[in-house]
């Protein structure tokens, strides 16, 4: 491929990654449409939904086979279960953060995430923390002891998510390039189905089940989760390829800083100085991360120009 091949790729993988996070950001407004359905019903439909449309991908695309490969290795069906499992922590708990009123203090999850990433690779990869990477965690930690303190409120929601993705990420690494983004999605809504067809019959017997009963618009909104959640997860996949780290690792904030506009400017969730000054701690940590990201970049791609003249 040609330098300018390459750089046209790396364009597109930017633009993929740019519209996936684009449209996880603004998710929240399409899961509010679906009052008065509860969170608890909508995972349901979203996981079932999920892997109705994962089938239709794989027949359109003749892909089946890619799955059935994946089936046949133990360890690869062994973490997509585990990558299933924390996915629909995620979900379920982002849906009850929406739900209730907690719009920003998901965005805080998201915002995160990069740190928690950052601290599973010195916990369970061993990895090495350079004196940046170590300053933007104490920040981030300084950050969630004065939303205790100061705002009164232990943000179990912001850090279940941050936990639960980051973690979903670290699994992910270790599937690696083996498992497609279709037949990824498809075995994690399909180790799920159990659990969401457990999750329906609970909802039918206590509160009641609302899909169906508000109107054809409404049903064919629910219908759609699936085609939300697995575009923004293919778009992602086939941005991850092209583009470079550093550029899908600044894009990743563009869905929290969404979320955290639709929060605060368009349902007007409270925003006192105490969450002002949390959220502020938590941007300089991001920004040092950012910074000393993109600087050891450009270290090591420097190194690596200078081994290949020599």
């Amino acid at each position: 491929m040609t330098p300018a091949e390459t750089a046209r790729e790396e364009r597109r993988g930017g633009i993929y990654a740019f519209a996936a996070y684009f449209l996880w950001g603004f998710m929240p407004l399409y899961f509010l449409l679906l009052a008065p359905v509860g969170p608890w019903e909508i995972v349901v439909w979203r996981i079932l939904f999920s892997l109705a449309f994962c089938a239709v991908l794989l027949t359109v695309t003749r892909t089946w086979g890619k799955l059935f490969a994946i089936l046949r290795d133990r360890r690869l069906v062994f973490w997509t279960i585990v990558a299933g499992l924390l996915i629909y922590v995620n979900w379920q708990v982002f849906l009850i953060g929406i739900l209730t009123g907690h719009v920003i203090e998901g965005s805080l999850g998201y915002f995160i995430n990069p740190i928690v990433t950052v601290l599973l690779g010195v916990i369970v990869l061993k990895e090495r923390l350079r004196l940046a990477q170590w300053i933007a965690i104490g920040f981030a930690g300084l950050a969630v002891v004065v939303i205790i303190v100061a705002y009164g409120s232990f943000p179990w929601i912001a850090l279940t998510l941050a936990a639960s993705f980051g973690t979903y990420g670290l699994v992910k690494k270790q599937i690696g390039p083996r498992v497609d983004a279709i037949s990824g999605l498809t075995l994690e809504s399909l180790w799920l189905t159990p659990i969401a067809l457990i999750q329906l019959v609970v909802v039918a017997a206590t509160t009641g089940l609302v899909f169906g009963t508000q109107g054809v618009g409404h049903t064919v909104l629910v219908t759609l989760a699936g085609v939300v959640t697995a575009v923004p997860l293919l778009l992602f996949a086939a941005g991850a390829r092209r583009a470079p780290l550093t550029v899908i690792g600044l894009l990743q904030f563009v869905a929290p800083i969404l979320q955290f506009i639709t929060g605060a400017w368009i349902l007007h969730e409270p925003m006192p100085l105490e969450r002002w000054i949390g959220f502020a701690l938590v941007w300089v940590a991001l920004v040092v991360l950012s910074v000393d990201s993109v600087v050891s970049s450009r270290r090591s791609r420097s190194i690596s120009d200078v081994a290949d003249l020599v």
